[in-house]
């Protein structure tokens, strides 16, 4: 069903509630609906828990109660360091009811990670899984951190009084908590860039960020709206609690819309997370480009599933495994675009015609555009920029935590420029072009890495690629694309020169790569990102 987008835009207006927090809206639901369950989690042994909208208002606010015991206050920075746990909401939660900023962690981060990120914040509490304590330990005499506490730790394992557990800090609490009045502009998180570039960046957000996720993921990216019967749905989105897509998806939209999710604790493995979309029921799915893609290799038509709404985020998704799932399944994948700095700015949200290869359109009410690289203008259409959104849009972040000199730079103009480029169809539809820094310049034409991945992928030979810039004495740069093939394909000079001709039919000619190398693996952030600076610095150094 085809929805009117230029009529959703010009009628669109804000109406944050002054009074917002997401701690007060989970109460909210409990009041409401206290026996619906929120959490359906299920480990990779089988394990199962819920917890219901009254469990998750009772532990908050239990937890809420031990910490101020503690001595953990409004303005405090907490950290948590665990995986996906049955409890972490209500950690998260109650924290939150303190007063206190989150600072999300990463089990995919080393302690020199948490030693940085505990320093920069002066965090001085940290929530931490029993499995996870060795990435504690080591840095905490030389950190601010001044209390841990272990989530299924054992009280008698633990010799250091700054230590105790999660369970002795909610033992005899009450549930109810009388906590500081907070709103919608109080600050509630502090969520490190994955740093691809540089030392990740303590990215600022309030309460109302959780509201903007409400009213804009929600209906123009999930498909959830005041008309969704969430009694009928379940959501799964597949990120892990220290990133900011967390706060994205299972918090933004799962706990402040009210709906029951799913949280699966185990290891990606395509027929495993397969089998659980068939036998637990998951209607909406959000997960990230590389688990489309193995997704697209298995026998998609032998699962039974009952999804209305498949989404991709992190990095563009490429077209062949939205084609597979779409003839195997009936569902389109929709891409959706957005930061750790922002809510989501351009998506294919449902109702609006998917075009295969684009990010969609800019979601309403946020004001993303395209903008020149170097002026605060406006692109034409087909042409290369930068996209960009205005300083004053409710829907980006509050400033860097405690650097103001980072805030000078991102936030003293006309827009917050977000570093990513992108090409505008003359539908308005947007295509990604890479990172400002991963543009390639070759011969005077400006290439997107992306482009040039995508269509390359879609050669059978191709598990993943990554398009960087190789400097050419002729040319500047010519295209290079470092390559994992698939299983059953070994490299060879003539597989080069099949690809590159392959490239020459799919891509304008200009855009091949001329220089290919196979390679077992890709530098990745810990969030799954290329690393396309370490490949340019190797091509820098190979033609030095």
């Amino acid at each position: 069903m085809g929805v009117d987008y230029d009529t959703i835009v010009e009628e669109f207006e804000w109406d944050i509630p002054e009074s917002y927090t997401v701690t007060s809206t989970v109460a909210d639901h409990a009041a409401s609906f206290g026996d619906r369950v929120a959490v359906h989690f299920l480990n990779e042994d089988g394990h199962r828990e819920e917890r219901t909208y009254a469990d998750l208002r009772d532990d908050m606010n239990r937890f809420a109660n031990g910490l101020e015991e503690l001595g953990v206050g409004k303005g405090d920075r907490v950290m948590h360091l665990f995986p996906r746990h049955p409890d972490a909401f209500a950690i998260q939660l109650g924290a939150l009811a303190t007063g206190s900023l989150l600072v999300p962690c990463s089990s995919m981060l080393r302690a020199k990670d948490i030693e940085f990120r505990s320093n920069d914040c002066t965090a001085t509490t940290v929530i931490v899984h029993e499995s996870l304590t060795d990435m504690v330990e080591p840095i905490l005499d030389d950190s601010p951190l001044e209390r841990v506490i272990v989530l299924d730790g054992d009280e008698a394992d633990l010799d250091d009084d700054r230590w105790t557990t999660f369970q002795s800090v909610i033992d005899d609490q009450p549930t109810e908590y009388d906590g500081p009045d907070l709103s919608a502009e109080d600050p509630m998180s502090i969520n490190y860039t994955s740093g691809t570039t540089g030392q990740p960046k303590p990215v600022l957000h309030k309460h109302r960020w959780q509201y903007c996720f409400n009213r804009v993921n929600g209906p123009y990216w999930w498909g959830v709206d005041d008309d969704t019967d969430l009694e009928e749905e379940l959501l799964w989105a597949t990120t892990g609690t220290g990133w900011a897509k967390w706060f994205w998806s299972p918090v933004g939209v799962g706990l402040t819309s009210g709906a029951t999710q799913l949280i699966y604790d185990g290891d990606f493995e395509p027929e495993t997370f397969l089998q659980i979309l068939e036998d637990e029921g998951v209607t909406k799915l959000c997960a990230v480009p590389t688990q489309y893609r193995m997704f697209a290799n298995a026998d998609l038509e032998s699962y039974d599933v009952q999804l209305n709404n498949t989404l991709s985020a992190g990095e563009p998704l490429n077209r062949e495994p939205i084609e597979r799932i779409e003839e195997a399944w009936g569902v389109t994948p929709r891409d959706g675009y957005g930061q750790t700095e922002t809510v989501a700015l351009v998506t294919n949200y449902p109702g609006i015609e998917v075009k295969s290869g684009s990010m969609g359109k800019p979601t309403p009410g946020v004001g993303a555009t395209i903008v020149e690289m170097d002026k605060e203008e406006e692109v034409e259409p087909g042409e290369i920029g930068e996209i960009a959104v205005p300083v004053d849009s409710p829907a980006i972040f509050d400033g860097y935590y405690e650097k103001p000199e980072l805030d000078e730079q991102k936030l003293s103009g006309e827009y917050y420029r977000t570093g990513d480029l992108a090409s505008q169809d003359e539908d308005g539809y947007f295509f990604f072009e890479g990172r400002a820094d991963d543009i390639i310049i070759s011969s005077g034409y400006r290439i997107g890495p992306f482009e040039v991945e995508d269509a390359l992928i879609s050669h059978d030979a191709v598990a993943e690629a990554a398009a960087v810039d190789s400097p050419h004495d002729e040319r500047g740069s010519v295209v290079k694309t470092y390559v994992i093939l698939a299983e059953g394909y070994e490299g060879s000079d003539e597989l080069k020169t099949e690809l590159q001709e392959f490239m020459k039919e799919e891509t304008a000619p200009y855009k091949y790569p001329r220089r290919i190398e196979f390679v077992d693996e890709l530098p990745k952030t810990s969030s799954g990102k290329i690393r396309r600076v370490e490949l340019r610095e190797q091509e820098e150094e190979k033609h030095a």
